[in-house]
C-alpha cells in the first residue's frame, strides 16, 4: 500500500535533502548581498477519508511542500516563498526576497535571533510514528466508528466519521550556521452524530488525536462517546439570567489558557493591546496555580527542541504560585520590548496546567469537580469569539449542563457566559486532574467561582 507517507529511512534522506537545499540558498543569498538569511522548508503528506451513513464521501491524499526565504540587508528585511522546489523557482525566490529587502524601510528590531541562543542538542522526542492504512482499511475504520455510534438508540442521523493520518518533515536553517531538522506524525479519528428528531435534534461529536496510532482507544469507543454526548443533550433548556459558578470541562477549559497566552504574547504587548500589559512579576491567578511550558515532552503535540528561529527551547514556568513569571516572546517582539526571546517564536511548546485548589485538595476526577461545585453550570461547548484581549472582556455563547447537588440536572443551550478575564482568572477555585491529552495545552477542568450566565 502507498499513501505517500515516507518511511523512516526516506524521511531522513528527505530531511538531508531539504537541509542541503537550505544551506545552498543561504550561501547564495549571502553572495547576493544579504548580511543575514534564514530558510524554512517543509514537506507534509497524508491520507484523509470521510464516511457518512456507511458510504464513502471523500478520499483525499496530499503531499504539500513549502519553502520560505527571509533575507536581511542590514536592518532591511525581505521574504519570499514557493511551493515548487525546482531550480528556476528557487532562483526566483532568492531574487524576490533580495529585491523586497532592498526597498523596505529599516527596522532596528529586524534580524536573526542571537547566535549564542541556537540549539546545539537535539534529543529524540519520539514524535515519528507513521501510520499507513490503505484506503480500504481507513474506510473500514470510519465505518466501524460510525456504526458503533449509530447503534445507540437515541441516534437518528449522522454527520459522518473521519480518519486522517499525516506526517510532516521540516528544516530550519540560518546564516549563523544553524540547521535544525524536525519530523513528526499526527493522526485523528472523529465522529459526529445527531440524536432526536425535528426541533428536538441535538448533535455532538468526539475525536481522538495522537502521535502514534497505537494510542487510539478501541475504535467503537469513539463512536459510542459521540453518541452518548449527543443523546445527553436531548431536552436541553435555556436558563434565566443569573450569576453562578461555572465549571469548564477540559475540552472547553483549554480556551481560557489560550486567552492567557494571547494576552502575554509579544505581539499583543508591544502593540500595547493586552489587559496583562506590564504584568510580569504580578499575581494573575490564585497562589495555588502553576503553569509550565514543557517543550521536550516525549510525544507532546507541540514538542520541539528549537523554536521557529532556531533558539533552544527549555522547560520554563509561565505562572508560578499564581504569579506571571515571563512573557511569550520571539526575538523580534523581545527587541521591541527591550527583553530577550523566551524561545517562543512560532508559539508555545506544550503547556501543562497543574491540578490544584484553593483549599489544597485538588479534585482528581471530573465527578469530584462536580461535587465541589455543588450547584452551577458545566460548559462543554463554547460558541463565537466574543473575547477582547485588549480589555479582558469575555462573552461567549455556550452549551452544557445545569448541575444541582453535584449531579447533572438537565442539559442547557442558547446561553451566554460573561465576565472579565482578569476577574475570571483570579476567581479560579479549582483545576482538576482530569487532563484532556488531545492538545498541546494540557489542562483538566477549571472551576470559576462566579460568572454571569445570560439566557432567556
Amino acid at each position: 500500500m502507498n499513501t505517500n507517507i515516507v518511511t523512516a529511512d526516506d524521511s531522513i534522506a528527505e530531511l538531508d535533502r531539504l537541509a542541503g537545499l537550505a544551506e545552498d540558498v543561504i550561501r547564495r543569498a549571502r553572495a547576493a548581498g544579504a548580511s543575514q538569511a534564514e530558510v524554512s522548508a517543509s514537506v507534509s503528506t497524508g491520507l484523509s477519508v470521510n464516511v457518512r451513513l456507511g458510504e464513502v464521501e471523500t478520499v483525499e491524499r496530499n503531499r504539500d511542500r513549502g519553502f520560505g526565504l527571509t533575507v536581511y540587508f542590514g536592518q532591511r528585511k525581505g521574504n519570499a516563498s514557493t511551493a515548487d522546489l525546482k531550480p528556476a523557482s528557487i532562483d526566483a525566490t532568492i531574487a524576490q526576497a533580495c529585491a523586497i529587502a532592498r526597498h523596505t524601510e529599516p527596522d532596528p528590531c529586524a534580524g536573526l535571533a542571537d547566535a549564542a541562543l541556537m540549539q546545539k542538542h537535539f534529543p529524540d522526542l519520539d514524535l515519528w510514528h507513521p501510520w499507513e492504512p490503505d484506503v480500504d482499511r481507513a474506510i473500514e475504520v470510519g465505518r466501524e466508528v460510525e456504526a458503533a455510534g449509530r447503534a445507540h438508540a437515541a441516534i437518528t442521523n449522522s454527520e459522518g466519521a473521519g480518519v486522517q493520518c499525516g506526517a510532516s518533515l521540516g528544516v530550519y536553517a540560518n546564516s549563523h550556521g544553524f540547521v535544525g531538522r524536525e519530523r513528526g506524525t499526527h493522526h485523528s479519528i472523529a465522529c459526529s452524530l445527531i440524536a432526536g428528531r425535528g426541533e428536538a435534534m441535538q448533535r455532538d461529536e468526539w475525536y481522538e488525536y495522537v502521535r502514534d496510532a497505537a494510542e487510539f482507544p478501541p475504535l467503537e469507543s469513539i463512536g459510542r462517546k459521540a453518541a452518548e454526548r449527543a443523546a445527553a443533550r436531548l431536552g436541553a433548556r435555556k436558563l434565566a439570567t443569573r450569576e453562578c459558578p461555572v465549571l469548564f470541562a477540559p475540552e472547553a477549559a483549554r480556551s481560557l489558557w489560550g486567552h492567557l497566552l494571547a494576552a502575554v504574547s509579544g505581539g499583543s504587548l508591544y502593540r500595547r493591546a493586552s489587559f496583562l500589559l506590564d504584568h510580569a512579576g504580578r499575581q494573575v491567578l490564585p497562589a495555588y496555580v502553576d503553569i509550565v511550558e514543557k517543550p521536550l515532552l516525549p510525544r507532546g503535540h507541540a514538542s520541539a527542541a528549537f523554536d521557529a528561529e532556531g533558539v533552544a527551547t527549555r522547560e520554563s514556568a509561565l505562572v508560578e504560585q499564581g504569579v506571571l513569571q515571563r512573557y511569550v516572546l520571539g526575538s523580534y517582539s523581545a527587541r521591541k520590548l527591550g527583553l530577550q526571546t523566551t524561545g517562543n517564536a512560532g508559539g508555545v511548546h506544550n503547556l501543562l496546567v497543574a491540578a490544584g485548589a484553593r483549599d489544597g485538595d485538588a479534585p482528581r476526577t471530573f465527578e469530584a469537580m462536580l461535587q465541589r461545585m455543588g450547584t452551577g453550570l458545566v460548559v462543554t461547548e463554547l460558541i463565537g469569539q466574543g473575547v477582547s484581549i485588549v480589555t479582558g472582556d469575555y462573552s461567549r455563547g455556550a452549551a452544557g449542563f445545569w448541575i444541582e447537588h453535584g449531579e447533572i440536572a438537565y442539559p442547557v443551550q442558547e446561553i451566554t457566559i460573561a465576565g472579565n478575564l482578569r476577574d475570571i482568572f483570579m476567581d479560579v477555585q479549582a483545576i482538576g486532574a482530569d487532563v484532556d491529552p488531545r492538545s498541546s495545552i494540557l489542562t483538566g477542568s477549571v472551576l470559576v467561582g462566579r460568572m454571569t450566565v445570560a439566557g432567556a
